[in-house]
């Protein structure tokens, strides 16, 4: 069996940070230290899309505030 070849079943939960930086996790895992749960489950795509969606600002909140 080659990696390609390896379907993702996994359900992903979307995390964000005190940053405001966004990630994703397994659904069933406990967050890591400091990562929030903001509601949107899902395949790794649909995961994915929605951060593309709406992490629009890539800098961390920090160095947004230091431009304010």
């Amino acid at each position: 069996m080659n990696i390609n070849d390896y379907e993702d079943t996994t359900i992903y939960k979307v995390v964000v940070n005190n940053e405001e930086q966004y990630s994703i996790w397994p659904a069933d895992r406990e967050n890591a230290l400091g990562w929030k749960d903001v509601g949107q489950k899902g395949s790794k795509a649909e995961c994915l899309t929605y951060i593309k969606e709406v992490w629009t600002d890539m800098r961390p909140l920090s160095l947004k505030k230091a431009f304010y």
